[in-house]
C-alpha cells in the first residue's frame, strides 16, 4: 500500500521464489556435501603422504644411525685388532732378539775355543824348527782346549 508503513508482498511472487529456492537448495546441498567429501577425501590423502614420508624419514634416520653405530663397531674392533697385532708384534721381536743372543752366545762361545785351537796349533807349529830362531815359546796350554780339541793338533802322536 503507497504511504503506508506495511509494505505490500505480492503472495504468489514469494510462494514461487520459496518454491524456486527450496528446488534449488538440494542441489547446492548436494554440492557442499561433495565438497566437503573432496575435501575431507585430500586431507586424509596428504595425512596418509605426510606420514609416508615421516615414515620412510624415520626409517632412513635409523639406518644412518645404525651405519654409524656399524662403522663404530667396525673401528673399535679394528683398534683391538691393531692393538693385538702390535702386542703380538713386539712378543715375537722379543722372543726373537732372544733366541738370536742364545744362538750368538753359543756361537761365540765355540768361536772363542776355535781361536784358542788354532792359536794353540800355530804356536805348536812354530816351536818345531829346533832352533829357536823365531823367538816364540812354547805357551802353557789350557787344559779345556788340549782336553777338547788338544788331541787333534798334536803332531807327536802320529
Amino acid at each position: 500500500m503507497p504511504l503506508s508503513s506495511t509494505p505490500r508482498i505480492d503472495r504468489d511472487e514469494i510462494i514461487e521464489l520459496l518454491e524456486e529456492a527450496v528446488t534449488r537448495i538440494p542441489e547446492e546441498i548436494r554440492q557442499a556435501r561433495w565438497m566437503l567429501k573432496e575435501r575431507q577425501e585430500f586431507l586424509e590423502k596428504t595425512k596418509r603422504e605426510g606420514d609416508e614420508l615421516l615414515g620412510a624419514a624415520r626409517q632412513q634416520a635409523e639406518r644412518m644411525v645404525q651405519r654409524t653405530e656399524v662403522v663404530r663397531a667396525a673401528e673399535a674392533r679394528a683398534r683391538q685388532v691393531m692393538e693385538t697385532a702390535e702386542e703380538d708384534a713386539r712378543r715375537l721381536k722379543n722372543e726373537t732378539e732372544d733366541f738370536l743372543d742364545q744362538r750368538l752366545g753359543s756361537f761365540e762361545i765355540l768361536l772363542d775355543r776355535l781361536q784358542r785351537t788354532v792359536a794353540n796349533g800355530r804356536q805348536r807349529l812354530s816351536i818345531g824348527d829346533g832352533d829357536g830362531s823365531r823367538g816364540v815359546e812354547r805357551p802353557a796350554s789350557t787344559g779345556e782346549v788340549e782336553g777338547d780339541l788338544g788331541g787333534f793338533f798334536d803332531q807327536d802322536n802320529f
